[in-house]
């Protein structure tokens, strides 16, 4: 996450307006905007091998994957993220043109911008969705995957996925092979 674009706070409404009208992409959380700084490569290609992957899987199912643009809000605690990638099962999400709201998988690529503010206060965040059940944060640069998910009683539990295991999204009932996440991103 970039550094606040707006010293004072800003409303909710009129963060939506002013984005509409701006050429780059930001965030917004609690009445601050943040600017979205470029990805590197690899940040890039993880994104698209995971995005296309989930597709692939998900083909046919009532579940839709989202990669990099799409907004979404935490109804919970006014912010707008745009996640690296997002799955959502929720009709009214899949419906909708540039907001959803009810993720059951949310996953981020980390980056030198981000890696403090994604495992954090954006983690903090997320897991106010009651839909979100699995959080995943991929670090480029060490090849490394963590699988947060939500238990029965509602804590989350970690899963860090050894090198060259799958990455097994049990909320979608799939696995994502290690080779697919990281391929050609070295």
């Amino acid at each position: 996450m970039g550094l606040p674009q707006i010293q004072s706070p800003i409303t909710a409404a009129d963060y939506l307006a002013w984005e509409q009208e701006q050429p780059e992409k930001s965030e917004y959380v609690r009445g601050e905007i943040f600017a979205m700084v470029g990805a590197s490569r690899k940040h890039v290609r993880i994104t698209l091998n995971l995005a296309a992957e989930l597709m692939r899987c998900l083909e046919g199912s009532p579940c839709d994957v989202y990669a990099a643009d799409m907004k979404l809000r935490v109804l919970e605690d006014e912010a707008y993220f745009y996640p690296d990638v997002l799955v959502t099962c929720d009709p009214a999400d899949n419906r909708a043109d540039h907001v959803m709201t009810a993720p059951r998988v949310v996953i981020e690529v980390l980056s030198p911008s981000t890696s403090a503010f994604d495992p954090g206060d954006k983690f903090a965040l997320y897991r106010q969705i009651a839909s979100l059940k699995e959080f995943v944060l991929i670090d480029p640069e060490k090849q490394r995957v963590e699988c947060y998910r939500r238990g029965e009683c509602g804590l989350w539990e970690l899963e860090d996925i050894a090198p060259e295991a799958p990455l097994r999204l049990k909320s979608l009932d799939l696995e994502v092979p290690w080779e697919r996440i990281f391929r050609n991103a070295d």
